[in-house]
């Protein structure tokens, strides 16, 4: 049986290490593959709005007594009273059903009749509501400026906190990952989006900036230590802080889609179509993708924008010159005793480099103590 504390432990430690960094191509290709379907859901298929977006009329017939082909019933109806063009329809909760129509100005009412008949319920049972584009054009607009002006201020509030546009400029490409793959997801699988969809694509960027922002701040810890220790390269530095930070964010994830997925059960298959529901969705996919990208993004493409700068390249060359004399040295203190005791034999080799890189470093755990030599037999005997 998998211990997770000791994997946990073992990851923070670094005596395991999946390594991020040195497989950033992975994942920038399976993130690039994400963006392609997402485009091609875009231009291929289209998102599929609601009707707040694109305005129509919505009938509800409470009471059904069966949904059984509901569709084609609904269709059916509608037609009979001469309104043509798009129409979808769906159960709510276990005895009404949703139809959404273009407008039908002036065949309002026998909509009603048509589909009071069909479905065998009173005309009192349906009721009809008109609903014009100009409210979701209007929601539309005020999303894209809030996104637009999250962005620039995560990106500035980012770069004075971290001291580095590099990090903010990260994260923000990590968010943008985040929305078109949320978004193309939708595209790709006819996802209706509505207001609270909206609502919902907005908040998972929140998160995901949440996330991103806890990784980068051990980041910044590790990379700052190993400038100052040259114990480890800065790419070494950087995946060692995303292993710490790995099981957070998993157990974070994890805990977040649980009542989430337990909304979309419920929704699917007792409350139908809603508000709830829509903003279940949108949160339950953008949720999983900025955990992804938190982890498998943001850091590799960091250190990808300070590979080349001296100071890294630096430290790089250091650790590759000395990496194995304080390794030596790290085995050799390792070793010492207790209570007078050695742990374990020291291999000659390992104690003599360690010796040559760094005397102090061992010299500091020997006893003082009277010198003991053998003792010389008398003259005479000699």
């Amino acid at each position: 049986m998998i211990n997770f504390a000791q994997v946990g432990n073992d990851l923070y430690t670094g005596k395991r290490s999946v390594q991020f960094i040195e497989r950033q191509k992975r994942w920038y290709a399976f993130s690039a593959i994400l963006i392609v379907l997402a485009l091609g859901g875009f231009f291929l298929r289209g998102l599929n709005f609601g009707i707040e977006f694109r305005g129509g009329t919505e009938f509800r017939v409470s009471g059904v007594t069966s949904t059984q082909n509901y569709e084609q019933k609904a269709s059916s109806a509608v037609g009979q009273a001469g309104i043509t063009g798009n129409v979808s329809s769906s159960v709510i909760g276990s005895n009404t059903v949703r139809v959404q129509t273009e407008a039908a100005e002036g065949k309002t009412e026998a909509a009603k009749a048509d589909l009071a008949k069909t479905f065998g319920v009173q005309e009192g049972q349906v009721s009809a509501s008109l609903i014009g584009p100009s409210w979701g054009a209007s929601v539309s607009q005020q999303a894209v400026r809030a996104l637009i002006v999250f962005l620039i201020l995560v990106t500035l509030v980012m770069s004075v906190y971290f001291r580095t546009w590099k990090m903010a400029m990260a994260a923000s490409i990590a968010l943008l990952h985040d929305l078109v793959v949320t978004v193309g997801i939708y595209a790709l699988f006819g996802f209706e989006i509505t207001p609270s969809s909206m609502i919902g694509f907005l908040t998972i960027l929140g998160y995901s900036l949440y996330d991103t922002v806890v990784v980068f701040d051990k980041v910044r810890e590790n990379t700052a230590e190993a400038f100052r220790t040259k114990r480890m390269t800065y790419a070494q530095a950087a995946n060692l802080a995303v292993n710490q930070t790995l099981v957070r964010s998993v157990n974070t994830t994890v805990v977040a889609l649980l009542p989430i997925a337990a909304v979309l059960v419920v929704g699917f298959t007792l409350l139908g179509p809603g508000t709830l529901l829509d903003l279940a969705l949108a949160l339950f996919i953008g949720i999983a993708v900025g955990a992804y990208s938190s982890i498998f993004i943001a850091t590799p493409l960091f250190v990808d924008f300070r590979r080349k700068e001296p100071e890294v390249l630096d430290l790089e060359r250091y650790v590759a010159r000395h990496g194995a004399r304080h390794e030596a040295v790290v085995q050799a203190e390792a070793v010492t005793t207790v209570d007078g005791e050695p742990v374990e034999a020291v291999p000659a080799d390992v104690a003599g480099a360690a010796h040559r890189a760094e005397p102090r470093s061992v010299h500091k755990y020997a006893q003082a103590g009277p010198r003991n030599q053998p003792k010389r037999s008398p003259r005479s005997k000699r």
